[in-house]
């Protein structure tokens, strides 16, 4: 048994401070580097949200290589029996970019904190300025293709009855307004549904207590694969985790997203 057993992958503050001392906690701060520094929650460790991509200059949302992560995971002090808790400070992209990466290297053990500092903030709880040690554990990870659809598949299943690719854009890009490839415009039959539509500004940016209601009425629903991107996963790592977090079955993030579709030569684009 561990302090965090028999909890959803969505949880409260008062839950994470209930347990800040749990031996198994690996608590990670994806915020803006600077809002780390001025204070996060106690016993954080700062990841900063470009480490988790490729950073490729038409692609930068791909998967890092795996020494990359290894030497990210090593400094975190990743073991088999960790727990994550992951947050950032705009409601869920790059924690949940991180929350897909815990899948890719295969550890289920991991939660996402509602509102992430916001949340934590409205509560009136504790903040710290002191920064952990870095570790140095040697890891040696093995990676999954499963949490991801690269575009090669995503041209393959296009058109299929049991898909639902999940734009996590604008609308301005969504439409083709505003253009950040060589061509704008959406994947075809791509539903759209903004991710920051998914959050509750009154609730300290926690997930909408309706989004599932919200995702089903736009053939967002659970009897469907889930492809989720938006231009280079970050935004679409809070829809991946929300879709996660409602118990689909079955659920991709397109890493390349529109960065890489919208530039490559022979991917098919609606506007």
């Amino acid at each position: 048994m561990t302090a965090f057993d028999n909890l959803p992958l969505v949880i409260e503050p008062a839950d994470l401070a209930a347990r800040l001392n749990a031996p198994e906690l690996i608590l990670v701060d994806l915020s803006n580097q600077q809002r780390y520094l001025t204070g996060h929650i106690p016993g954080a460790r700062f990841v900063e949200g470009k480490r988790t991509q490729a950073s490729a200059p038409s692609a930068p949302g791909l998967l890092p290589a795996k020494a990359q992560l290894e030497q990210l995971f090593g400094e975190l002090g990743h073991r088999p029996d960790a727990t994550y808790v992951v947050y950032d400070d705009e409601g869920g992209g790059w924690a949940g970019r991180f929350i897909w990466l815990l899948d890719v290297i295969g550890h289920g053990r991991y939660h996402f904190l509602n509102g992430g500092l916001t949340a934590w903030q409205a509560e009136g709880l504790p903040l710290s300025q002191d920064v952990p040690a870095l570790h140095e554990t040697t890891v040696s990870l093995t990676l999954s293709d499963a949490p991801t659809a690269s575009a090669q598949y995503l041209k393959s299943r296009l058109g299929a009855e049991d898909l639902a690719i999940w734009d996590a854009r604008s609308a301005e890009e969504y439409r083709g307004e505003k253009v950040q490839a060589a061509r704008g415009g959406h994947i075809p039959g791509a539903i759209h549904f903004e991710w920051t539509a998914g959050m509750d500004p009154a609730r300290a940016l926690r997930i909408r207590q309706d989004i599932a209601e919200q995702l089903q009425q736009r053939g967002l629903s659970a009897d469907k694969e889930i492809i989720t991107h938006c231009q280079s996963h970050r935004r679409s790592g809070f829809t991946y985790l929300v879709a996660k977090a409602l118990g689909y079955p079955r659920v991709k993030a397109y890493a390349g997203s529109w960065g890489e579709w919208g530039n490559l030569t022979d991917t098919p684009v609606e506007r």
